[in-house]
């Protein structure tokens, strides 16, 4: 149950985050979504696979555990190269609208160095892209949480965005 009918967001990401960096940023956000949300963020291992065949079978079994873990009423976004780009403003504009058309739930999915398993990808409501650019799945940890703690920011019209 979320805290004060708030909106829940999920973050399921593969791969354990280690660097202290990375970290402490994850942590500054999480303390700031606070007060706009109820958040949650589950690690998932990453499976170790070496190239071709093992890629993909390491893929599917990542994907089964991302599978488990989604919310079964949430709307889904991969994060994922090939996926839509947005603004921060259009970002605002689309986490309000699913808010009002009832969505009480928002899980944002992160692949491992691998990727998101294409299954995981088909299942998805969006399929979201930061940037045509390839950036390490810890950093995009981060880059996630300043971006929907940006989104509320822009949508209570604070300074935060300019």
């Amino acid at each position: 149950m979320w805290v004060n009918d708030m909106l829940g967001i999920d973050i399921i990401c593969v791969g354990k985050l280690k660097e202290k960096f990375f970290c402490d940023a994850c942590e500054e956000y999480k303390k700031r979504l606070g007060a706009y949300c109820s958040l949650r963020i589950t690690e998932l291992p990453e499976t170790p696979a070496q190239g071709g065949a093992e890629i993909s079978r390491a893929l599917a079994q990542e994907g089964e555990r991302i599978q488990s873990k989604i919310p079964k009423d949430a709307f889904v976004v991969c994060m994922c190269i090939e996926g839509k780009m947005l603004s921060s403003e259009q970002l605002s504009e689309t986490v309000s609208e699913l808010k009002c058309r009832g969505k009480s739930r928002l899980c944002f999915i992160i692949g491992g160095s691998n990727g998101i398993d294409e299954e995981i990808k088909k299942k998805s409501d969006m399929r979201l892209s930061m940037s045509p650019m390839t950036f390490p799945h810890h950093l995009a940890r981060v880059m996630v949480l300043e971006q929907i703690y940006r989104a509320f920011k822009i949508e209570e019209g604070s300074g935060y965005h300019k």
